[in-house]
Formats: structure tokens, sequence, C-alpha cells
């Protein structure tokens, strides 16, 4: 098969790197070549802390793919993760003095803020740029305002960046393998794509993302990602805590964890009629008395800890949790029993799990391919309000492709 015509796309997560090859069809539908998965090694939290590890394990998940698919990629589209994405917003500003709005205005308020966020941080390089929240003679647009006769204008751009450090890190990976990188995408952008529908989309959804070792907290308005962080605490911090406080192994840990009741309702099947865990959860240890109290207090106190976290990340102008917005919750960490009215107990009625049908009608497709499947969307079709941060040719050569892409020096 010609691989001019496939296009390759690989998410590097916290515990895999898993790969997707597609092709868009004539008719403008796509038709999924090959998936593939291996373990992240070398990679941590979206960073390359041991590049040859990681090379290797890149190299092995594209290979495998390409294998299946009968190809081989020149190029692929990489989605991250990881704490060190920040979300940056600036409101810019122009006078039209009664004359109309021409794209030649918005295009001047989009590179005074990009001159802004250089001036303010050199050390971040841009991934994503979302155009939202027009203004017009103070009456808001949610589209751009092309023709329209004002005196004045204001535009609210959201920046989501990485440190450059980390992507020539990521970078080096790649062409340790002999691939190039053809774009960067963000794991909340993805996954919002994916999971969250139009109209969650453009009136306001919050999409968190519980994972092993990390939260990714999205909030999705007017078809942007107007604000995104990752908090460097997940499932796996829960399960330390058990482990930590009731001297129990991470095995044992693991299991409790996994049968916790989060409405705090009903836990007959962890403990017995005197309040204490039953005999056949100690896997590895002898059997104690660990009290009912002990063990969901341990759990209390850390869900307390990423509730207020997550709360003072939610504090963003346009929005507020008494309103209709809803919250979205996803991640192998929405798995866990009645997760969701613990969120409810703590931000309200408009909490629920992301509807899992937006991914498993994607026949043969596992559910945590989620993120490369959101990828594929944005790269089929474009994504209405986010601008590409530069336009580069194609017959570049490999390593001053990405470069140039995102100004990074050699």
């Amino acid at each position: 098969m010609n691989s001019e015509d496939s296009i390759g796309i690989i998410e590097l997560g916290n515990i895999n790197i898993k790969c997707l090859i597609f092709k868009i069809k004539d008719n403008n539908d796509t038709e999924i070549l090959s998936t593939s998965m291996a373990s992240s090694e070398g990679i941590h939290n979206g960073i390359v802390v041991n590049l040859t590890k990681a090379s290797k394990a890149i190299r092995s998940c594209i290979s495998i793919a390409e294998k299946k698919a009968k190809i081989l990629l020149k190029k692929i589209n990489v989605v991250l993760e990881g704490p060190e994405f920040l979300s940056t917003k600036f409101t810019k500003h122009k006078k039209i003095n009664g004359s109309k709005i021409h794209k030649d205005d918005i295009d001047f308020l989009l590179k005074e803020a990009k001159k802004q966020l250089i001036l303010n941080d050199k050390k971040q390089s841009i991934i994503h740029i979302f155009n939202h929240n027009y203004v017009v003679d103070g009456k808001a647009f949610s589209d751009e305002p092309i023709g329209v006769y004002a005196d004045s204008l204001s535009h609210e751009i959201t920046f989501i960046t990485i440190p450059k450090n980390n992507l020539k890190n990521i970078n080096q990976a790649f062409i340790d393998c002999d691939i190039e990188i053809e774009r960067l995408i963000s794991n909340t952008f993805a996954l919002g794509a994916k999971l969250l529908n139009n109209k969650e989309l453009e009136f306001g959804s919050i999409l968190v993302d519980i994972g092993f070792e990390k939260i990714s907290l999205g909030l999705f308005k007017n078809l942007a990602l107007v604000h995104s962080i990752t908090l460097p605490m997940g499932i796996n911090h829960i399960t330390k805590d058990i482990s930590k406080v009731c001297s129990l192994s991470m095995d044992e840990s693991v299991v409790i964890r996994n049968n916790i009741d989060f409405s705090f309702q009903n836990n007959q099947n962890l403990f017995d009629a005197n309040g204490y865990l039953k005999n056949s959860y100690f896997i590895n240890s002898s059997f104690r008395k660990i009290s009912k109290n002990l063990i969901l207090s341990v759990v209390k106190a850390r869900l307390d800890e990423i509730f207020d976290t997550l709360k003072k990340q939610l504090i963003v102008p346009g929005f507020n949790l008494t309103s209709k917005i809803n919250l979205l919750l996803a991640g192998g960490g929405s798995n866990l029993f009645n997760i969701e009215k613990c969120f409810i107990n703590f931000f309200g009625p408009n909490v629920k799990r992301v509807d899992k049908n937006n991914v498993e009608k994607d026949k043969d497709l596992e559910t945590n391919l989620a993120s490369c499947l959101g990828a594929l969307e944005i790269i089929k079709d474009g994504w209405e309000t986010e601008a590409i941060p530069e336009t580069v040719g194609k017959n570049i050569e490999k390593t001053s492709f990405f470069a140039k892409i995102f100004k990074i020096n050699k």
C-alpha cells in the first residue's frame, strides 16, 4: 500500500504507547488500517526520561502497526499527555474606527498575542492556538466578525504550550526512530474531540480525565479548549495511601480500591459485620484487624485533596459550577464504582460519565484508543477554532521540519 495515502497517529501515554494508522477514502470516510500498543518505556508523564528506551518503545509500537497495515510511515502525528502543558489566555484589542472588520484585523490580534506570549516566557513552544470570544463594540460574537462595521474589536486567544526542552527530547526520540513528526496534539484536546458532542463543546463542558498517576482537566466552550491543566495525582495515589497507612501490599491495595463503593453508602463486600476488612482481601499479608473507618478515611482524605485542587482550577471566567455546564468524567479512574456520585457530592448534580458509545461505535477498536480516534477527527476535518502554529512545505528535511514548526533551535 502507498504510504502517502496513510496517516499515522501515536499516543505517548504514561503506561502504554498506542499507534493507529488510517487512510481517508475518496468519499471522505476513514478506514482504520491497523492499531498497536507497547509499554511506555523511557517515557513518564509525557516526558522523555530515557532517550534510548523511549526511542526503542516508539519504534516497536510503530513497527507493529506498520507490519499490520503493510506500509512504512515517513511521518506521524503525536498525541502527548503530561503535567508540562500550560494554558495561557490573552485578550487583545484593536480600534476599527467605523470601518469593516477584515481578516487582517483578526490576524493582527493573533500576532500581538503571540508576541506577548513569547515575551513572557521564551522557554515555551506553542502546540495549539484557539480563537474564541470576539467582542465587537461591546457585543459578543462566537464566529469571526469579518465584514461587520465597528469602532472596536476585542479577541480572546488561548495558547497551549510545552517547554522547548521537552519538545527537543521528544523530537530526538523520533529522529532516532527515523520518522518525522507531523504535528503534536494534546491528549486533552484529542479526548474532547472524540468524547464530547457538539452541544457540549459549544455551550461549555468540563472534561476530567482520571488517569493512573495524573488527572487532566479540559474546559471547552465555543468549540475551543479554553483552559487545560494536568494535575500530578491519579487513582494510583489512592492505592499508595491505602498501602502505606494500612501496611498492605500494592496488589492488595489495588483490589481494595477497585471494590470500594465511592458513594460510601454500601461497602458490605469489603468489610465484615464488625466493620473490619474481610480475610479474603489479605492476599500477601497475614490477617489482622483493619477497620472500615481507617480505610475509608484514607480514601476520603485523598479525594478531598483532589477535589479541592480541581475546584481551584475551575475558577475560570465563563465557567460556573452552579450553572448547567456539565462535568464529564473519562479515563480509567472513571470506572471506579460510583465515582460519579462522589463527584456529584462535591461539584453538584451536573456530573456524568462520558458516553462510551462515542468510542464503541468504532467497531473492533478498544475504548482506550479514544485519544487516537479524537486526533484522527482533528487531522481529518480540521478544527474550526484552532489556528495551526505555523505552515510549512512538505519537502523539508526531517530534522528541520519539526524544528521549523515549533521554532526549536538545534
